[in-house]
């Protein structure tokens, strides 16, 4: 029997799968950290300890669980929160902590200058994205201008994927999933680097090697073995970022689906036969030759529950309060939340967007805030699909997975404000499920479309009329575009 080994890094917790041949799972096993955020619009991770130690820690918990001789495993994959910003100096050590994907806002002013110094029109037509926070490049242009010395000594510019990639075979590879979030530094009509836009942000010689998410970067070297159990010589795909790991978990493969991933944050992806590319959305070459993605993400999801819980409700746990928001009518008794409390992302891409709670009243309750955060979210996501339903790519299915889809309120609520079907698969694991199956692909186990024999259908969640959210739902955009001015005076105070 063979076996094939996903791993995968998110912004709060590690996930490993060992997977059989015939997709079941025989061993699991997670490893929790922190998000460090140092000051306002910043989010870190620490490379080392965070990334590549939870990699070895979840590896080792793996082999050990299962009793599977490592030579038993077939191939590896990892995929990691991205797109994320690591400068590494020749030896490939960190030069400092992993700056995160787009709930990272360090790089505003950058963004700003980029912007009017190239033009949006030149940025989308080469990049096929706008400049937001989500962008690699502004932000390794803040680290060259704020941090000389640092950039001075870097010899690479890595990914949260990469960097585990490179820890364990020792090459720089990045796919063109991730990569295309370099903008402006990746074309995607070439499927290249490119310094045609700005030559001033980092030379091409210190970006990865290109490649896609099913190539096999390399195999696992024998310090690497000695860290993880595993054995040298195994190959290593490219991996890739976890957003498109869970997708290919649930069955993501064909045009006009779309997976919702309920975690941190909301994060979405389309695969489209053509690309989709408006500045409101994000736009990425598939993880195959000749398919496309188009993507969106709010900023705070699940990470606006942890802090309801750390911050409102102590004395409870997750459990407790949605059995509150549960017992609280939909509509919160007419209680409107902004979740824009990391700023927000697509599709108003507002880095000084801020949160609140607009309506309270003494009769409101813990539950009711609860509930209107959720349903907060849910708006914020029913507002992504209006903007494909807008461009003429509503999707012909939605799949949801994550961990949020134990949430019986955020997922209904998602459903009911924005109209839309939820499609819930059997095996909720998430990235490094994809990640084993992607890995399986890698050296021939398996074929790309066979993951919906992996991890069929078990559930649909299916929309209802709510006379509350058809009233509150334009009340929530007009109550962002009112009050957008004073958050932004605020963010500059």
């Amino acid at each position: 029997m063979s076996y094939t080994l996903g791993v995968d890094i998110g912004t709060f917790e590690t996930k490993g799968v060992l997977v059989d041949a015939a997709g079941a799972i025989v061993a699991t096993a997670t490893r929790a950290h922190k998000m460090l955020v140092p000051r306002p619009g910043w989010a870190e991770h620490r490379a080392e300890e965070d990334w590549w130690g939870d990699f070895v820690f979840v590896t080792k918990a793996l082999l050990a669980q299962s009793g599977v001789d490592p030579k038993a495993i077939a191939a590896v994959a990892a995929s990691a929160i991205g797109p994320c910003m690591l400068p590494v100096d020749a030896g490939g050590a960190p030069l400092m902590n992993g700056v995160l994907y787009g709930v990272d806002t360090r790089a505003a002013a950058e963004i700003e200058e980029l912007t009017a110094r190239i033009g949006e029109d030149r940025i989308m037509r080469l990049c096929g994205n706008a400049l937001t926070s989500q962008s690699v490049g502004p932000k390794i242009l803040w680290l060259r201008r704020t941090h000389p010395d640092l950039f001075e000594r870097t010899a690479k510019i890595l990914t949260s994927t990469s960097y585990v990639t490179w820890k364990l075979t020792g090459e720089y590879v990045i796919d063109h999933y991730t990569a295309a979030n370099f903008s402006p530094l990746y074309d995607v009509n070439a499927l290249a680097w490119t310094d045609a836009l700005a030559g001033d942000i980092v030379e091409l010689g210190r970006l990865p090697r290109l490649a896609w998410s099913t190539d096999i970067a390399g195999s696992v070297t024998a310090a690497a073995a000695a860290e993880t159990g595993l054995a040298a010589g195994t190959p290593v795909t490219v991996g890739t970022i976890d957003a498109a790991a869970e997708a290919v978990s649930v069955g993501v493969q064909s045009p006009g689906e779309m997976m919702m991933m309920y975690g941190s944050t909301i994060f979405i992806i389309q695969v489209t036969s053509d690309p989709v590319r408006d500045a409101r959305l994000w736009y990425a070459p598939w993880l195959f030759p000749g398919m496309h993605a188009s993507m969106a993400g709010l900023a705070t999801s699940g990470t606006l529950t942890h802090w309801f819980r750390d911050q409102l409700a102590r004395d409870a746990d997750f459990a407790a309060l949605a059995a509150e928001a549960e017992a609280s009518p939909k509509g919160a008794k007419g209680l409107i939340c902004l979740p824009y409390f990391s700023g927000e992302r697509t599709p108003i891409h507002d880095p000084l967007a801020k949160g609140a709670f607009f309506g309270l009243n003494l009769t409101h309750t813990r539950g009711d805030m609860f509930r209107a955060a959720i349903e907060g979210v849910a708006a914020g996501t029913a507002h992504v699909l209006e903007t494909y339903a807008e461009l003429g790519a509503s999707p012909a299915r939605v799949l949801a997975v994550g961990g949020g889809v134990k949430n019986a309120v955020w997922m209904q609520a998602t459903s009911d404000i924005s109209g839309t079907g939820q499609i819930v698969c059997e095996k909720t694991v998430g990235a490094s499920y994809g990640d084993a199956f992607l890995a399986a692909v890698a050296v021939g186990h398996a074929m790309a479309e066979e993951i919906t024999e992996w991890n069929p259908v078990a559930r649909v969640v299916t929309p209802e009329q709510v006379p509350a959210y058809a009233r509150q739902y334009p009340l929530f955009k007009r109550l962002y575009a009112q009050t957008r001015d004073i958050a932004h005076e605020l963010g500059a105070g």
